[in-house]
């Protein structure tokens, strides 16, 4: 290899037994070497006379050998040697004689003394070198004049003389690492160069070396991780930019002032209770499980995010630090949580962004005056009875998290969504929030709500409001297209009239509410698509004939009236002449009898002489729809206990149909259909079915689990439906696995 590379520069044999003899070759026959590097083996004092050899050699790494023979100093001499690495090596004593020399690492060698002749050396590393004694470490120190950094790790020999000595001797000195240096307490030591120092696990390091650290004055990163007798650290160094203070058992007190400090590590300290920190460079700060922590001053104008996750003991003055005039004028991300010593929390800050108190479950009150607020996390703040967000930036708000809360303001000029759900006691509130698009106030059992001074619906003790900007018009609130008030009990039918301020009003809730009369709503809401009424029993049967007798709420689309009470002429004459509703569920409707739209007295034969309003003009799957088309796509009549036959011939121009439900309905016993878009029939559990026709082309999925039907009248029904994939025959007591795996037609088998 030498003889075909003899320009070769650069030799790497690390990783493989060193063999004297090849190395030799190495050195001699590669002129232009400038950098060697050794793995395991024995280099003999030849290997080191022949290096005065290779003229152009600057760098070399030795790791893991045995230096010499027998000799018990070895020599290593060389003009040009810029960088030597001498890492994990056995040799008696070394003598190092290069004029050149500027790195020179002995690191984890078992050398008990070491003799160094390089004027030049500035960066030396001695670290785990257990032999050297204290005298043999300053000896080997006090001979580099031009030394800059100094790596006395693990060196548990090594004292404050020696510092002391070091310190009379380098003026140039920027970085010493002293730490695992038992010994070391800095007393009457002087390090005026000094940038970087090192001191972990120093256990002579106290209150006292802080004396000697404010010597200093040219430090910039400072590291103490577990000095267990450190009990305090006041600095005010002016350069200081980095510091690391981890697993410091002892340490009570932080007091730094540094208008360059960037960084701060400070974990696991867990007698700390006081810190006061001045910097106009930090930006973010991180006091994690500090749980003893109770006094915190800052002055930090750039500062920008705080983590105190975890400080258990932090009290409602925290509020007064991140305030305006609290030191941070610039923060923007906050973050509390598990803070549980925090009762009541009052922000005001013009830069707050973000503001976290995730499982602050003491806090009761809380007022945010933050107009850049963004984003707020409450979860588990489930004691919180009061609070108030005047102004906020907040785009959407969950309090549903906070079944207590009694209390709110809301002034957000932003916020598009709020939700309420589950806020049982809430009795007071005043929301001011122009763009809100969406209010789901479910479950609110005391509520009072206003739109331009209209009562809406109100409690005895209740007081919520809406208001909206006293320059603006009625159409302030016209971005507001979802209002969810289910389980408002105390909801009021005349109030329903102050709808009519939210002109694109699309959904509203109003489930299991007490209603009788739905007038207000279609006099109302002129453009509503959904409209839930869920367990609305108090509604009277003529309750919805305005919506096929007088052409109301002609956009409507989705009607939910599962678990009512209307009277089956009432739910007839709503299946027959709302033919422009496209979803519809009737569940739980114990008077939803057969849906027989093929029937001679059927309803469907009078819809030529029903109101115009109800004829739509839409596009057939094959030809133009004519006049009486019905736009229906989903109908759900889940757990419908009266209904013994469902009958939807090609007359009943269901066109549109592309998903029944009819499970739970155990008394049903016919189904016929002939729908032409259907793709979804879930018949599950009706346990009563004999009879299954269909006409179905497009079914895909068929459900008919726990049925009782013949296994011919299924095989019957779905060879007219060639497209189907799913058919789920679980607990079919009378369909036999064998014969199913035999059906060609279908693609995917749910297994009984």
């Amino acid at each position: 290899m030498c003889q075909r590379y003899p320009n070769a520069t650069d030799v790497n044999l690390s990783g493989t037994p060193i063999s004297h003899l090849l190395v030799m070759k190495a050195v001699y026959l590669l002129r232009n070497l400038e950098a060697l590097t050794l793995g395991k083996g024995q280099l003999g004092d030849a290997f080191f006379h022949a290096l005065t050899e290779c003229s152009m050699l600057r760098s070399l790494d030795v790791n893991d050998a045995i230096l010499g023979d027998d000799v018990q100093e070895i020599l290593i001499n060389h003009d040009r040697l810029c960088d030597l690495k001498l890492t994990k090596c056995r040799v008696m004593r070394i003598s190092i004689r290069c004029p050149l020399l500027k790195s020179l690492s002995l690191k984890r060698s078992n050398m008990a003394q070491a003799a160094l002749n390089c004027p030049l050396l500035n960066l030396l590393d001695i670290s785990s070198c257990h032999k050297l004694t204290d005298a043999a470490i300053r000896l080997i120190v006090t001979s580099c004049p031009q030394l800059e950094s100094l790596d006395m790790l693990n060196c548990s020999c090594v004292s404050d003389e020696t510092l002391r000595e070091i310190a009379l001797t380098y003026f140039n000195l920027h970085v010493l690492n002293s730490s695992y240096c038992p010994n070391i307490s800095l007393e009457s030591v002087r390090l005026p160069m000094l940038k970087v120092l090192k001191l972990d696990n120093c256990e002579g390091i106290t209150l006292a070396s802080m004396a000697a650290m404010a010597y200093s004055y040219k430090l910039e990163e400072l590291e103490l991780d577990n000095c267990h007798m450190l009990t305090s650290v006041s600095l005010d160094l002016p350069r200081l930019q980095k510091i690391r203070l981890v697993h410091c058992r002892k340490f009570a007190d932080l007091n730094l002032q540094s208008s360059t400090l960037s960084s701060i590590t400070l974990s696991n300290c867990v007698a700390l209770r006081r810190i006061n920190i001045s910097s106009n460079a930090l930006q973010k700060l991180a006091l994690q499980k500090t749980e003893n922590l109770t006094i915190l001053a800052l002055r930090c104008q750039g500062l920008q995010e705080v983590d105190l996750t975890d400080c258990a003991s932090l009290t409602n003055s925290i509020c007064d630090v991140f305030s305006d005039g609290g030191g941070c004028p610039m923060l923007k991300s906050l973050v509390l949580d598990n803070c549980e010593s925090l009762t009541a929390l009052q922000f005001s800050s013009t830069s707050l962004v973000s503001l976290s108190l995730v499982g602050c479950r003491d806090i009761t009150t809380l007022d945010l005056a933050c107009p850049c607020l963004e984003k707020i996390c409450l979860d588990g703040c489930d004691h919180l009875e009061r609070a108030s967000f005047c102004p906020v930036a907040l785009r959407s708000l969950n309090l549903g998290i906070c079944p207590k809360l009694n209390t709110l303001r809301t002034n957000a000029p932003d916020m598009v969504s709020l939700e309420l759900k589950g806020c049982g006691v809430l009795s007071d509130a005043s929301i001011n929030c122009p763009p809100l698009k969406s209010l789901d106030a479910s479950f609110c059992r005391s509520v009072f709500l206003t739109f331009n001074d209209a009562l809406l619906c109100s409690g005895a003790d209740a007081s919520i409001q809406i208001y909206m900007q006293p320059t603006q018009t009625t159409a302030s609130c016209s971005l507001i297209k979802s209002l969810i008030l289910m389980s408002c009990p105390s909801i009021g039918s005349d109030g329903l009239y102050s709808l009519r301020w939210l002109p694109n009003l699309t959904t509203l809730d109003l489930s299991y509410t007490f209603l009788t009369n739905l007038q207000p709503v279609f006099d109302s809401c002129f453009h509503l698509k959904v409209l839930k009424l869920q367990a609305c029993k108090y509604l009277s049967d003529s309750s919805l004939e305005p919506l096929y007798k007088e052409g109301a709420l002609r956009e409507l689309q989705d009607l939910d009236l599962s678990y009512g009470t209307l009277c089956q002429s009432a739910i007839e004459e709503l299946l027959a002449y709302c033919t422009h509703l496209t979803h519809l569920s009737l569940n739980g409707c114990i008077n939803m009898h057969d849906l027989n739209w093929g029937s001679a007295d059927s309803r469907i034969e009078f819809l030529s002489v029903h109101n115009e309003s109800t004829m739509f003009y839409f596009e057939n799957i094959n030809e133009p729809v004519k006049q009486g088309n019905r736009l229906l796509q989903n109908l759900n009549c889940i757990g419908c206990p009266n209904i013994r036959e469902v009958v939807i011939p090609p007359a009943a121009r269901c066109f549109h149909m592309s998903s029944l439900n009819l499970s739970l309905s155990t008394n049903l016993k016919e189904v016929n259909l002939v729908c032409f878009s259907l793709s979804f029939l879930n018949l599950s559990n009706c346990c009563s079915l004999e009879v299954l026709k269909l006409r179905c082309p497009r079914l895909t999925s068929l459900f008919l689990q726990s049925c009782n039907i013949e296994e011919e009248a299924v095989e019957s029904a779905i060879s007219q439906c060639s497209m189907l994939e799913t058919l789920d025959v679980r607990f079919c007591p009378k369909i036999l696995l064998e014969k199913k795996n035999k059906e060609g037609n279908i693609i995917q088998f749910i297994d009984v």
